[in-house]
């Protein structure tokens, strides 16, 4: 079983506000993302067309039309989007999908499983004891086996 850091995700009120903070002030670029059923963009350090290296998700909110996202994820109080409450989750890539999961259980965690479309992972979600949103990815033929 291994994992490694795979990106960040913050959810926000106002895309294109960090659209111009990540892409023009820190100089990431705006590239592939599957089509989640909420707005969004996912920011690359460099140019690519590999999703695995999108190190910034920002989730947006669409207040006309929140259901998507609530579905997903999970709905958020958007006072709590300050600061550091603004950071949705942090993710990892795995292996061993099976034997994390066994441990999740013993350990007495709730998990939320979702199949990403296009991309072929399967998303574990598991909160920390502080309520942060850990998100663990796998490949999907783990969860097929």
């Amino acid at each position: 079983m291994s994992l490694v850091l795979n990106h960040f995700s913050i959810r926000t009120l106002d895309l294109p506000a960090c659209e111009r903070f990540y892409c023009d002030a820190l100089g990431m670029r705006v590239g592939p993302r599957p089509p989640f059923p909420f707005p969004g963009l996912w920011l690359y350090p460099a140019e690519t067309t590999d999703y695995a290296q999108a190190a910034v998700h920002i989730i947006g909110i669409d207040r006309s039309d929140p259901e998507g996202l609530k579905q997903y994820l999970g709905d958020r109080d958007e006072a709590s989007l300050h600061g550091t409450g603004s950071v949705d989750h942090i993710a990892f890539f795995g292996t061993g999908l099976a034997a994390m999961l066994a441990r999740l259980k013993a350990a007495g965690l709730e998990v939320r499983e979702r199949q990403v479309p296009l991309l072929g992972l399967h998303q574990v979600f598991v909160d920390d004891p502080n309520g942060v949103v850990v998100e663990l990815n796998f490949p999907a033929s783990e969860a097929a086996a």
